[in-house]
């Protein structure tokens, strides 16, 4: 029986285990267990109730204004408890660069826990951007025992810095799983519901989905995306553009200010995930600073404009289904305009093969861990 320990603490982190957790759980051999530290808390428990994931064990971490140090520092100390006096695990698992993962391996290594690590080798070469995550997934890879990259070049990028390749599969990444899981859940529910909640859209118009948030582009930055996304708006009569629009202030101000009672341009509340993949489905082309997005909208056949200077997930760019615009507002119009006007641009980013997988990373993990028991 091998006994693995789950711990996250955001959305992002929760859609990508969630389909590995599951078929792990109807395995066995496996004991399961999940830990939430709730660094994110009222979007983290939507996915948890969509995918009908229960928790074992919940920090409850989020508060007011914490900060980098609060989280790490409350998030060691529970992880850490749980690890040597609750469940005793034999792997803890943990998803990729956030604050709740590098503080979940840490536990971890400090109790002499093996560590796996889902999505790992991600490096943009640029220790601040994104900040804190570069770091953090670095110092993940210098802890983890088990390495599941989610391409061949994150894969490659490990062995370079000197990771026994013994111990690196590149078996594509799981949001893709969570993605085709989710659509199928959706289908399998009322489809009424969501036509209703998006009864705002004029379905003869090309929807353009829109996501922004990161740190990295507070002030100016943000201000010179809204400039852009006002200008695509006004270029075009036959788009709308849904702005799912982040609850911080430095992300609220400048998009109500500039963009608000704008014609086709929809400022709505941040979407659950089931609702955002049916609107990314229903969507012609996205713009966004998200990572996972990066990834998840390819799979769907859409072109990705990504509103960063530098990204992780160079793969997307490089097999053409992402281009970096970054802030510059005529950049970002110059693009969009491009994909809306040249039917033969948008083919080529639609239909390019998106590198991070097909939706058999779960069975892919579950193997290796199988022969791990072995």
């Amino acid at each position: 029986m091998m006994k693995i320990l789950f711990v996250f603490g955001t959305r992002p982190e929760a859609i990508k285990v969630a389909p590995l957790i599951k078929i792990l759980k109807e395995k066995e051999g496996f004991e399961i267990k999940v830990c939430l530290t709730g660094q994110h808390r009222k979007m983290l428990d939507q996915v948890m109730e969509f995918f009908e994931i229960g928790a074992d064990y919940d920090l409850e971490l989020m508060k007011p204004n914490q900060t980098l140090v609060d989280i790490t520092g409350d998030a060691l100390k529970g992880v850490y408890h749980i690890i040597t006096s609750e469940f005793l695990p034999d792997y803890v698992v943990v998803q990729g660069d956030t604050t709740t993962a590098l503080s979940g391996a840490l536990a971890a290594f400090y109790a002499k826990v093996k560590v796996i690590h889902i999505e790992a080798g991600l490096r943009s070469g640029d220790k601040y951007s994104p900040f804190p995550e570069e770091m953090n997934r670095i110092l993940i890879g210098r802890i983890a025992d088990l390495h599941f990259a989610p391409t061949q070049k994150a894969y490659d990028g490990l062995i370079s810095e000197g990771i026994d390749r013994k111990k690196i599969w590149d078996v594509g990444n799981t949001v893709i799983d969570a993605l085709l899981l989710g659509l199928d859940t959706i289908k399998k529910k009322n489809q009424e519901g969501f036509n209703d909640y998006f009864n705002f859209l004029e379905r003869s118009k090309r929807i353009i989905l829109v996501t922004g948030h990161r740190r990295e582009n507070f002030g100016e930055p943000f201000e010179e995306i809204c400039y852009a996304l006002k200008q695509i708006a006004e270029a075009h009569s036959d788009v709308e553009i849904v702005y799912p629009v982040h609850l911080n202030p430095n992300v609220q101000d400048p998009v109500a200010r500039i963009l608000k009672n704008q014609p086709r341009i929809h400022l709505i509340e941040p979407l659950d995930y089931p609702h955002l993949i049916w609107l990314m489905n229903m969507s012609y082309l996205v713009i966004t600073d998200s990572g996972g997005i990066q990834e998840e909208a390819p799979a769907l056949g859409k072109p990705v404009l990504v509103m960063r200077e530098v990204t992780e997930r160079t793969e997307g760019v490089d097999a053409g289904t992402a281009k970096l615009v970054g802030t510059d507002r005529r950049k970002i119009f110059s693009e969009a305009n491009r994909l809306l006007n040249d039917k033969d641009a948008y083919t080529r980013m639609a239909k390019a093969v998106n590198p991070y997988g097909d939706g058999t990373t779960c069975e892919k993990i579950l193997e290796v861990l199988q022969k791990q028991i072995n």
